[in-house]
């Protein structure tokens, strides 16, 4: 299986399964000397394990992480970071039920197709249990940008939205991680969590978006043509489990304006009157915030009968079991900004080797 490596200078390779032993990867490219807070990984990955409201999955995990090489001493030696996460909660028995049968918009007839075999335990690698490792891989590239700062928020639940401009919000942790969704709208909080509530007692699922904000980013950052930023973030949130859609900046909407509306003028060197570009142009960025929105589908997993097939083809009914999360977004926070943090690490050390230094 391809496809399980990402980034280049600074490059995390994952494994691991839904309800397999463990999950874990190998962190390559880390500069050595780094003071590694082991603190703040686990609160990055407290912030993303299940069962820590009534509005998300109920499976307990942990989520401890253990480092096998590359630190020593508290600090970072150069050589690849080694990580394990063991499953304490897992249970391959509740999907003995589907081991014959393909799920409504799952990946498990698409796995099957190209593999010839499948992992039905919870969607095997194709579950988004994978993404506790990239939140390691991104905790620790937010530690080498320390200065630049990261922030995501649930921005929408279904047809319920925060109308208000990022910029007018208190985007501190402690008021987004006040809220169950983590929406730093107290009023717009609570009717999220409400249609959550509502959705899952009718055992279905919902969706939404998450916005990301990238502040104190220095200009110069990202590469030309085909390695474009905002290419990189794109690719970055369409890989994450359930994104169907990104835009940046000005997005769908900016079509609806002409050139001279659009266009960001210029205030100061590094400054313009409007941020439509959504802090980058021409791949590369500006210094102005960088901000962009992923649309999050319902979960697949329902807990409602569906008509689908079997292997042999025959028409099944099909109702979910098991622990599910109705909504995805609060638990994707973290993991929006830790893959926007491995897109940014990389771009800041391409940077650094783009212009010689005669000093």
């Amino acid at each position: 299986m391809a496809g399980n490596i990402f980034g280049s200078l600074f490059r995390v390779s994952t494994f691991g399964e839904s309800h397999g032993k463990a999950l874990g990867g190998i962190i390559d490219g880390c500069p050595s000397g780094l003071k590694i807070d082991l603190k703040k990984i686990q609160i990055e990955l407290n912030r993303r394990r299940p069962g820590q409201s009534s509005i998300v999955t109920s499976r307990n995990e942990l989520d401890k992480v253990n480092f096998l090489s590359g630190i020593f001493n508290g600090k970072t030696t150069g050589t690849p970071i080694g990580f394990i996460i063991y499953n304490n909660d897992y249970k391959p028995k509740d999907y003995h039920h589907i081991k014959n049968i393909y799920r409504p918009s799952h990946s498990d007839f698409s796995y099957e197709e190209k593999y010839g075999i499948r992992d039905y335990r919870g969607g095997g690698r194709s579950s988004a249990r994978e993404t506790v490792c990239r939140v390691v891989a991104g905790s620790i590239a937010k530690q080498i940008i320390k200065n630049i700062k990261i922030i995501s928020y649930v921005s929408s639940v279904g047809d319920i939205s925060v109308n208000i401009p990022y910029q007018k919000l208190d985007l501190s942790i402690e008021s987004i991680e006040k809220s169950a969704v983590r929406c730093p709208d107290p009023y717009t909080s609570k009717k999220m969590i409400e249609k959550i509530k509502s959705i899952k007692n009718n055992g279905d699922t919902i969706g939404g978006t998450i916005t990301c904000i990238i502040k104190n980013i220095p200009s110069g950052i990202g590469e030309p043509v085909f390695n474009k930023l905002h290419a990189e973030l794109g690719k970055a949130m369409l890989s994450i489990n359930a994104v169907k859609g990104f835009e940046y900046g000005s997005g769908f909407n900016g079509t609806k304006l002409t050139g001279s509306e659009h266009n960001d003028l210029f205030i100061s060197e590094k400054k313009t009157k409007t941020n439509f570009s959504g802090g980058i142009q021409g791949g590369i960025s500006n210094g102005m915030d960088i901000y962009f929105k992923i649309a999050f589908k319902p979960v697949a997993t329902i807990m409602k009968k569906q008509k689908t097939i079997d292997k042999s083809g025959n028409f099944v009914y099909l109702k979910g079991v098991g622990r599910h999360d109705p909504c995805v977004l609060p638990r994707a926070v973290p993991i929006v900004e830790s893959m926007t943090a491995l897109v940014i690490v990389n771009y800041w050390m391409y940077k650094k080797l783009s212009k010689y230094n005669n000093k």
